[in-house]
């Protein structure tokens, strides 16, 4: 305890120079808790829409099918197999052009069951009306895009299945909301049935989106990706950001660091005669290097203090109001939603003190160490050596 009260004492006699470190280091933390939840919250908001509106617990795709290769589409479709009928929502696709104002626009028109339940799409509104139109639903950034709006009608064109061109006026029966790109940028939903109906490809589907309770069946035709799989994709986009996030504060952080081995060095080389005395008391050299070590990568303690004053309060705010994103944020082309709560767990917090600590206490210690080799007759004396 006598080398803790020391410490300190030493610390705040230092005045000015600590305050800096510590306000260089209180930054570095609110900065890197603060990035590193951005990036959690992200993360976990772009996992929980995709699978709600997109991936499920799992897909069964068609052995030929691609979803990044749109020559795939046209054959990329097979009878659904009876041992697939539970817990599987079957999904048609088949390209389509249609001609808002006068334009023509390329989609992709998804067949999905209307009395599905296991993706968060509002395919309710795809019920076959009593007149005959068909109903379909588009996303905000489609709606965007083609200037179509509930209720509006538009021509649309497709091939059936012997590669004969139809065409048909549809009607948009609803519009939704949606943060996944996937479902929403140049697609079109209508209901399963009405699909395969119109291009004569009943009973097949191009895949088949799994529920909670589905078992992994064997199946050649078909190939399973996981849902672990399938967000794989939203990981290695978050993953190159924390790598820009790690140069920024390593920078920050080294400044912090920087400054408290110059503060070591600078009191080592002014306290010799200190130093001397302590020695001289009955302290032995190791313990005096404890007390500077202690001095130093206490600066790292007051630091997470002033940060965790002037950080909680900001912290707190944005994990309840979130950080609204720019509009053109929704046009990227990744899951992003429009307001971003960002997640701040106890692991981050605590993980980020701790290696803070650790790192300050290392960066201590290394001018520390020349006091164990001091002469304390000529510490005593003040003469360098």
């Amino acid at each position: 305890m006598l080398l803790f009260k020391l410490a300190f004492k030493n610390l705040i006699a230092a005045g000015l120079r600590t305050w800096l470190s510590v306000g260089v280091l209180a930054f570095a933390y609110i900065l890197i808790i603060f990035y590193n939840g951005l990036l959690d919250g992200w993360n976990q908001q772009a996992r929980t829409d995709s699978i709600a509106w997109e991936f499920g617990h799992g897909q069964l795709w068609h052995a030929d099918y691609d979803p990044y290769d749109p020559f795939s589409i046209q054959e990329a479709h097979g009878e659904i197999p009876k041992e697939f009928k539970e817990n599987l929502v079957p999904i048609l696709v088949r390209q389509a052009t249609i001609y808002p104002q006068g334009r023509l626009q390329s989609v992709l028109l998804k067949g999905i069951p209307a009395n599905q339940n296991i993706l968060v799409l509002p395919t309710r509104s795809l019920l076959e009306s009593s007149d005959g139109t068909i109903k379909a639903i588009i996303g905000s950034q489609m709606a965007t895009s083609t200037k179509l709006k509930k209720g509006s009608t538009v021509l649309m064109r497709w091939r059936d299945k012997n590669g004969t061109f139809d065409a048909m006026e549809i009607e948009i029966a609803d519009v939704f909301q949606t943060n996944v790109p996937a479902v929403d940028n140049g697609t079109i939903w209508v209901d399963m049935s009405t699909l395969a109906k119109i291009t004569g490809i009943e009973g097949m589907a191009t895949y088949l989106v799994a529920s909670k309770d589905f078992t992994k069946p064997n199946s050649s035709n078909w190939i399973f990706h996981s849902q672990s799989s399938l967000l794989k994709s939203i990981d290695d986009i978050i993953a190159p950001k924390k790598i820009s996030g790690y140069i920024i504060y390593t920078m920050l952080l080294g400044l912090a660091f920087l400054a408290i081995f110059d503060t070591q060095v600078m009191s080592i080389f002014r306290r010799q005669k200190e130093i001397g005395i302590f020695i001289a008391l009955g302290m032995t050299r190791w313990q005096v290097v404890r007390m500077f070590t202690i001095e130093g990568s206490s600066n790292s303690l007051l630091g997470a203090a002033a940060g965790a004053v002037f950080g909680t309060p900001l912290f707190i705010y944005f994990a309840r109001n979130g950080i609204v994103m720019p509009d053109y944020a929704q046009s990227s082309g990744i899951v992003m939603s429009q307001t971003m709560f960002p997640a701040f767990g106890v692991g981050l917090v605590v993980t980020t003190i701790v290696l803070v600590i650790i790192a300050s206490t290392v960066v201590s210690f290394l001018p520390a160490r020349k006091i164990a080799k001091m002469d304390p007759t000529l510490a005593l004396k003040g003469k360098i050596q």
